[in-house]
């Protein structure tokens, strides 16, 4: 546990995937506090759930694609700006590599999803402006350097 100016305090924890096929992304389109914006398919770790179990999950629900997570790429830390109608949010996301392995484009996608979209890295780059976060670019920066760690750092202990 841990106290800020006395009281308590707790991230929001996520997790992301880069999901990559023929050189291209697999990103979402999403409204967000009313603006459309890109992100991974991302979304928070549910209760009894591993944080590889959330990724699967996301990817899924988001897009309508099972993926394969292949390795694990880091965790990041943000804080988003406050806003005048909420105060800043601080978030611990864990970000995977993946690979898709089966699409079902009958499956109804999550609550304000607009659509799951290819992209290589330089249309995301310039579309920049659009991302939900700086976290979007910073996993797809991480992932084309190359970094990469095994799946196994991330334990479950029951």
């Amino acid at each position: 546990m841990s106290y800020r100016q006395g009281r308590f305090w707790q991230p929001d924890v996520t997790v992301a995937t880069v999901v990559v096929r023929d050189g291209q992304l697999l990103m979402v389109e999403e409204i967000v506090h009313g603006r459309q914006v890109l992100n991974q398919p991302a979304g928070h770790l549910e209760p009894d759930e591993s944080l590889m179990e959330a990724a699967i999950r996301e990817a899924l629900e988001e897009t309508g694609w099972d993926v394969r997570l292949t390795a694990f790429l880091g965790a990041y830390q943000w804080t988003s700006p406050a806003l005048p109608e909420r105060p800043a949010r601080h978030y611990l996301r864990f970000g995977f590599i993946g690979e898709p392995t089966h699409h079902d484009p009958a499956r109804p996608l999550d609550s304000g999803i607009v659509r799951a979209l290819w992209l290589s890295p330089d249309q995301l780059r310039e579309r920049a402006g659009e991302h939900r976060s700086p976290l979007v670019w910073e996993v797809v920066a991480d992932y084309l350097a190359g970094r990469r760690q095994p799946l196994e750092l991330l334990r479950q202990v029951d």
